[in-house]
């Protein structure tokens, strides 16, 4: 049996790979943790594992680097052999939190419409977005983009601004042409467009960027009425992800189903507020319903190494045992003021992938790069989640790739044990290793 494994067990060690003769069945006399993979039982399929290009960390990443510096990061993070394979790109339509300025595809003078979408232009994009997702397409072919409005245009909205406000019913029809629009001139560009999300935290209006309140039967209307018949019109097969919010309001996308649940592909959720059960019991209540995370950002919130890492760990491990099809963080990359962010947001707490000095011009990879390449670097887009037990102590998460290779991507979240564990469908042979309290360790093997 062949085997690889990664090993982070603090600041110090954030992602060793470990060699194959290392891996070998202890004999201490401490606790010691079984774990058998079971590949008879099958789950969700994956699509991958990423995060997001902002306004913020576009520009950080292309303009703010020299050529080699930024040609050695998106290696890095999108290298399936070189890096971290990551395979996911979830990225904003127009502006958010994380963004130079407040923008849209298509921006007019206070108090005009453009009902005709006859000013759409993705032009803002073209400077560091779309060129940068390109090339993490080109490093990962099986990558995919998943875009998400914080806003339609303030035009079509009660407020006229992408701050505050809700979405004006008689802007229903040409907000789904909005969509339309991106994806055709993404394509065009280049860059096929996977899914969509409608509306980033439909629930939550903040003050200081761009949002919009948006409740769940407006959502349903909008995607049942406009949304899905004008992507089908235009004969594009895009996926319509729902809600995209927190695990603590699992009404909303219960109401979404209900009421439009054959024009959803799935629902989109966050870490901001509840807990990842409740994906698998909206699976439970609504069978056939694929699940999505969409979103989490670690910040100052969490400020020191060790619980910051072994929260992205143990809850990373619940949202794929809770049947997510994905594991999708924040920035890309921000700066050493945690930015930039829009005008008049204050100051971010939020931590990116990568932490860019602007005044240096220098790269350095944050925890949450790390703990990403434990599911990101072994687990393949379209492998399958299968069963593996736990041991008091630890969380497991187990994977089928489709060459067949088996990964478990393990957590330690207690005192150092020994960890044993057990491919029977690839033979008996077990793979052991010493965990030291709260590290992680990922075993990727093969027959």
């Amino acid at each position: 049996m062949l085997v690889n494994a990664l090993y982070s067990d603090g600041p110090d060690r954030l992602c060793q790979k470990l060699p194959a003769d290392s891996l070998k069945v202890a004999s201490g006399s401490g606790p010691v943790a079984r774990l058998r993979v079971d590949a008879q039982s099958r789950y969700q399929i994956v699509d991958g594992f990423g995060a997001s290009f902002t306004d913020s960390a576009a520009y950080l990443v292309d303009q703010r680097l020299d050529e080699a510096t930024r040609a050695r990061v998106m290696r890095d993070l999108f290298d399936p052999d070189q890096g971290i394979g990551l395979s996911l790109l979830r990225n904003p339509m127009g502006a958010c939190d994380y963004a130079r300025s407040i923008y849209s595809y298509d921006d007019t003078p206070l108090g005009q419409d453009d009902m005709s979408l006859l000013h759409f232009s993705i032009e803002h994009d073209l400077e560091s977005i779309v060129p940068l997702t390109k090339q993490a397409m080109e490093l990962n072919p099986r990558l995919k983009l998943i875009a998400s409005p914080w806003s339609p245009p303030g035009w079509m909205k009660t407020s006229d601004s992408m701050v505050t406000g809700s979405l004006r019913v008689d802007c229903y029809p040409v907000y789904a042409q909005y969509f339309v629009r991106f994806a055709q001139e993404y394509e065009a560009a280049g860059l096929p467009v996977y899914a969509f999300t409608v509306q980033n935290e439909p629930l939550f209006v903040p003050l200081n960027y761009p949002g919009c309140f948006l409740p769940a039967d407006q959502e349903a209307l909008f995607v049942h009425d406009f949304l899905r018949p004008a992507l089908r019109s235009a004969g594009l097969d895009t996926l319509i992800l729902g809600y995209d919010h927190n695990w603590d309001r699992i009404d909303y996308p219960l109401d979404l189903l209900d009421q439009a649940g054959q024009d959803f592909d799935g629902i989109a959720w966050h870490w901001y507020g509840g807990r990842p059960v409740s994906q698998s019991r909206l699976s439970l209540c609504k069978p056939g319903s694929d699940q999505y995370f969409t979103e989490g950002s670690g910040g100052d919130w969490i400020p020191a190494f060790e619980p910051a890492f072994s929260n992205l760990m143990r809850t990373g491990i619940e949202i794929l045992q809770e049947g997510s099809k994905t594991l999708i963080l924040w920035n890309i990359a921000l700066d050493e003021d945690k930015g930039p962010v829009v005008p008049g947001f204050g100051q971010s707490t939020c931590r990116g992938l990568v932490d860019v000095n602007q005044s240096e011009g220098t790269a350095q990879y944050s925890l949450d790069y790390y703990g990403l390449a434990h599911f990101s670097e072994y687990v393949r887009p379209g492998a399958q989640r299968i069963g593996v037990s736990e041991s008091a102590g630890t969380k497991a998460v187990a994977f089928e790739n489709e060459d067949h290779s088996q990964v478990v991507v393990v957590f330690n979240d207690s005192e150092r044990r020994e960890v044993k564990v057990s491919f029977p469908s690839l033979g008996e042979e077990v793979v052991g290793l010493t965990m030291e309290p709260h590290s992680a360790a990922t075993i990727a093997a093969r027959a």
